[in-house]
């Protein structure tokens, strides 16, 4: 199966694998040289395509463009290129919702039923405007309904109009309970504050943000808007790109719809050491951790706050950041006040590494080693199969998949496949997925692609056999029942219901570390178990035996593993063909 780029939440897919590298880096060169050289590096390797800009002790030290803004004028990313922003623009709009509270119009304690007296009382009158700043309203994330972008998501709302697909459904958790990331928290504070002050959201962002600061580059994006310097958004295509899905940018709203450059945000982070925006009675509040949200870090207002990792040292800096991912571009903001760092990372081609490459500037600029990226072996193995067809590739690929020098993923050797079924080279695509499901034998999606390619080749029992497989290994895999049942293939078998009694679901439950500073916190409502990872939604996880669990919204299986005491001490996660286990910390 194709790997979809879906737009879950403005933030990350869930539990995405960081793949931590080891090529440390301590020689002697100027910062700004070993930052380019760790972003050229990424750029080679197809792993970062846009615009850069770092500073440290409040002076730009570096700043540059990568690749294409437009692949097809040839028109190249620069500082001053516009990205759409996804979640940075969180911070903005709690900017707003500060100063609205600072001039005396808003109360960050009201309910939101004082702001707007139509939204339905049972919820509104329990929820009140912190709730809706801190992710802890318990309203249910609209981007994460079943289908929801792929029916939704090209359709122009008005605000109010759009608040009621989802005010009316039953809250995930009662208000201030608990941390869940919740885009339609940060839509209904942009609603809020336009109907205090009877303007738009996009003026009021302009007016109190952007002119005062003379952000000229900055703004409420729109697809009918003629903007000089505008980056375009794409998906990765197998070896090659293909623009993103088209996104009415009525959707993210006020959880995600603004662009800027680099440069523009560098005027933000220095006009947050200021009082021009707030007083620093409101600009204290606005850092302040409100939450605990993911593992060892906090959310503040529209803000993650915590320590992060400063390259591959085992040392950290407190830093304040937040992420952003929407359709084709995804980017990160990291500030550190104790030196007054910047990183800015913006890339227009989607699911760029960008905490790899944070942490690695962290790194060079603290002067602490840190790890430069790895060549992907399917990209090796791809320039030896159309040269030398596939059996040469394949065994170029022997020789270097266990090699410290080059990355092996399965995501890459799946995009391949497909690349090559897509060129009708169908002999080769077949043995490309059979080397895949050999390599990854616990791999649903690497059953899903083999079976597909044979039923390519015409080989419709082979192909059975392994949807059967697939299936069986992720019950959720909806496209491999699809295809048994259109098939001809009864698949009641594989869609038996397992039931595990909550007495044992209750000893799943606590934080597991799977790395350092990403950790997956394990909860139960009743009989239903809940997963929730470091920047990242609360996902349900479902039962496929008493201690295997997986997941409905993407590929990926936790297994809780008992130590000798007979008590659970770790949780093993498999996803995209890898296995890594986390000890059980609380």
């Amino acid at each position: 199966m194709k790997s979809q780029s879906k737009f879950l939440s403005l933030k990350k897919v869930f539990l995405a694998l960081a793949v931590l590298l080891v090529c440390h880096v301590t020689f002697s060169q100027t910062k700004a040289d070993k930052i380019d050289q760790l972003i050229s590096k990424y750029v080679e390797y197809g792993k970062f395509n846009g615009s850069v800009l770092v500073t440290n002790k409040g002076e730009v030290i570096f700043k540059k463009g990568y690749g294409m803004a437009n692949m097809e004028w040839d028109m190249s990313n620069a500082p001053n290129t516009k990205h759409r922003l996804g979640s940075i623009t969180k911070q903005f709009t709690a900017m707003l919702i500060l100063q609205l509270a600072q001039d005396g119009k808003l109360d960050l304690q009201a309910p939101i039923t004082s702001y707007l007296p139509d939204y339905p009382k049972e919820t509104g009158n329990i929820i009140t405007i912190h709730h809706l700043l801190t992710h802890t309203s318990g309203i249910p994330n609209y981007t994460s309904f079943p289908g929801f972008m792929e029916d939704e998501s090209r359709n122009p709302y008005t605000p109010e109009g759009f608040i009621e697909k989802f005010q009316d459904k039953n809250l995930d958790f009662k208000p201030g309970e608990r941390f869940s990331y919740s885009n339609s928290g940060y839509f209904l504070l942009g609603v809020i504050a336009e109907k205090l002050t009877g303007k738009s959201y996009e003026v009021l962002l302009s007016e109190k943000i952007f002119k005062p600061l003379d952000m000229h580059a900055t703004g409420f994006d729109n697809h009918s808007y003629i903007l000089k310097n505008r980056a375009t958004g794409y998906e990765k295509n197998a070896g090659s790109y293909k623009n993103s899905k088209y996104l009415d940018m009525s959707i993210p709203y006020a959880a995600g719809s603004m662009y800027s450059t680099a440069e523009d945000l560098y005027l933000w982070d220095q006009a947050l050491y200021t009082n021009k925006l707030l007083s620093k009675k409101y600009m204290e509040l606005y850092f302040k951790p409100q939450i605990s949200a993911w593992g060892n870090s906090h959310y503040a207002y529209g803000w993650g706050v915590g320590y992060s990792k400063m390259g591959t040292s085992t040392d950290s800096i407190y830093a304040i950041q937040h992420g952003g991912g929407i359709n084709g571009f995804n980017t990160n903001i990291l500030r550190t006040p104790s030196d007054k760092s910047l990183i800015v990372l913006l890339n227009n081609t989607g699911g760029a590494p960008l905490s790899n490459i944070t942490n690695a500037i962290l790194g060079i600029i603290n002067n602490k080693t840190y790890s430069m990226p790895k060549k992907s072996v399917a990209d090796a193995m791809l320039t030896v199969i159309e040269a030398k067809g596939i059996d040469a590739g394949i065994t170029h690929y022997n020789e270097i998949k266990d090699s410290e020098l080059y990355n092996l993923e399965e995501s890459d050797l799946n995009a391949m496949g497909y690349q090559l079924m897509g060129s009708n080279n169908i002999e080769a695509s077949v043995k490309v997925f059979e080397l895949i499901v050999n390599e990854f034998p616990k791999s649903s999606n690497a059953y899903d692609s083999y079976a597909e390619a044979l039923m390519t080749s015409g080989k419709k029992d082979l192909a059975i056999i392994n949807y059967k497989k697939s299936v069986a290994l992720n019950p959720a895999n909806q496209n491999g029942i699809d295809f048994l049942k259109k098939l001809g293939e009864d698949v009641s078998d594989l869609l038996k219901d397992v039931e595990v009694p909550e007495a044992i679901l209750e000893t799943y439950i606590g934080n597991y570390q799977l790395m350092p500073g990403f950790i997956l916190a394990v909860t139960r409502e009743g009989s239903q178990l809940k997963t929730q990872a470091t920047g990242q939604p609360v996902f349900d996880v479902f039962p496929k035996s008493e201690n295997v669990f997986y997941l409905k919204v993407v590929t990926a299986q936790l297994t809780f593993n008992k130590g000798n005491s007979g008590n659970i001490e770790s949780v093993t996660l498999l996803q995209g063909g890898r296995e890594i286990t986390g000890k059980r910390i609380n």
